[in-house]
C-alpha cells in the first residue's frame, strides 16, 4: 500500500490548484471533527460499558470505533497545519499523524468486512453463533491490526525523514521507489485493501439477503430486517468511503509517474484524489451510524442512560429549588 501526494507535473501540463486542495482539507476536517469526536466517544462508551456480552460483533464495532477516534483526535492538528501553512509540530508527529489517516482507512475497511461475515455466517448458520466464543474475535482484531499496521507502513517509510521546511501532510516531501516496485505495491494495496473486501462485502450482502428470503429459520420479523440492515448499511459505508479512492487510486500513481500522458485527463484525476481522501475520511461519521441503527440493544442502552441523566438533572433542580424555598 501507499500513496505517493501531489508533485510536479511534467513541463507541460499545469498542477492542481494548491489552494482548492488546502481549503477542500481544511473544510472537511473542521467539519468531520465535532460529529466524528462526539459519535465515536459516546459510541466507544456505550459498547464497552453497557452492550450486553452476548451482542454479535460487539468486539468489532468497537474496534472500529477505536481506529475512527485514533483518526478524528489528528483532525485539529490536520485543520492548524491548513489554515496556518506550517508545522512546527516536528516530524514525528506529522508522520504519526499521516500514518494514523490510512491505519484508519484499511482497519476500518478490515472490521467492516469482519461484521459482514459474522451477521452473514452467524445469519446462515445460527448454531454456529451459539457455540462462538468472544476471545475468537478478540484474537481476529489482534491479528487485523498487525496486518493493517504492517501494511500501512510504506506510508511513512517512503517518506522524506529529513524535512526540514515545516511541511506535513500532502506536502510532505516524498522517497520515489521504480516504476517495477511501485505498480507491485499499487495493485497489491488495491486488491488486498479493496477489491477482496469488496466482493466479500458484496458477497455478504447477497447471501443474506438470499437468506432472509428463504425458509431458513429465523426467529421473527424484527431479527431478519436487523440482520439485512446491518450487511447493506456496512456495504453502503463501504462504497461512500472507500470505493471512490481505491477506483481513482491506480489513475493517481500513473499521473505522477507520468504513465498517463493527457494533461486534460490528468487534470481530472489530480483533482479527484484529495476529494477522494475527503470522503474516505468521512467514515468516521458513518461508522456510527452502523452502531446507533443496526444494534438495537445500543439503541436502548443510549437512550436509557440519556433519560436517566435528564432524570438526575432534573430532580436536583427540583430539590436545589425547594431548599431555596
Amino acid at each position: 500500500i501507499m500513496s505517493p501526494q501531489s508533485e510536479s507535473l511534467n513541463h507541460s501540463c499545469p498542477n492542481i490548484s494548491l489552494e482548492f486542495q488546502t481549503l477542500l482539507y481544511a473544510i472537511t476536517n473542521v467539519l468531520i471533527f465535532i460529529p466524528g469526536l462526539l459519535a465515536n466517544s459516546i459510541a466507544l462508551w456505550v459498547l464497552c460499558s453497557y452492550i450486553n456480552k452476548k451482542s454479535k460483533a460487539v468486539i468489532f464495532m468497537i474496534n472500529l470505533a477505536f481506529a475512527d477516534l485514533a483518526h478524528v483526535l489528528t483532525l485539529p492538528l490536520r485543520i492548524f497545519y491548513y489554515l496556518n501553512h506550517n508545522w512546527p509540530f516536528g516530524n514525528g508527529l506529522c508522520l504519526l499523524c499521516f500514518y494514523l489517516k490510512y491505519l484508519n482507512m484499511y482497519a476500518s475497511i478490515g472490521f467492516l468486512v469482519c461484521i459482514s461475515i459474522q451477521r452473514c455466517v452467524f445469519l446462515i448458520s445460527p448454531f454456529r453463533a451459539k457455540s462462538w466464543k468472544r476471545r475468537y474475535d478478540i484474537c481476529i482484531s489482534a491479528a487485523l491490526w498487525v496486518i493493517v499496521g504492517a501494511g500501512c507502513s510504506p506510508f511513512v517509510f517512503l517518506r522524506n525523514s529529513t524535512n526540514k521546511n515545516q511541511t506535513c501532510f500532502a506536502d510532505l516531501p516524498m522517497k520515489k521507489p521504480n516504476l517495477l516496485v511501485t505498480a507491485t505495491m499499487v495493485v497489491a494495496g488495491d486488491l488486498t485493501g479493496f477489491v477482496i473486501p469488496f466482493f466479500t462485502i458484496m458477497i455478504c450482502s447477497w447471501k443474506t439477503w438470499k437468506t432472509l428470503k428463504g425458509d431458513v429459520f429465523i426467529h421473527n420479523k424484527r431479527e431478519k430486517q436487523k440482520a439485512l440492515r446491518l450487511v447493506i448499511t456496512c456495504a453502503v459505508v463501504f462504497l461512500i468511503c472507500f470505493a471512490p479512492y481505491h477506483l481513482n487510486f491506480p489513475l493517481y500513481v500513473m499521473s505522477t509517474t507520468d504513465v498517463i500522458t493527457n494533461c486534460e485527463t490528468r487534470k481530472h484525476i489530480l483533482t479527484f484524489h484529495p476529494i477522494s481522501l475527503c470522503l474516505a475520511s468521512l467514515n468516521c461519521c458513518l461508522d456510527p451510524v452502523i452502531y446507533y441503527f443496526m444494534t438495537t440493544e445500543f439503541r436502548e442502552q443510549l437512550s436509557r442512560h440519556g433519560s436517566s441523566i435528564i432524570r438526575g438533572r432534573l430532580m436536583s433542580k427540583e430539590s436545589g429549588s425547594s431548599f431555596k424555598e
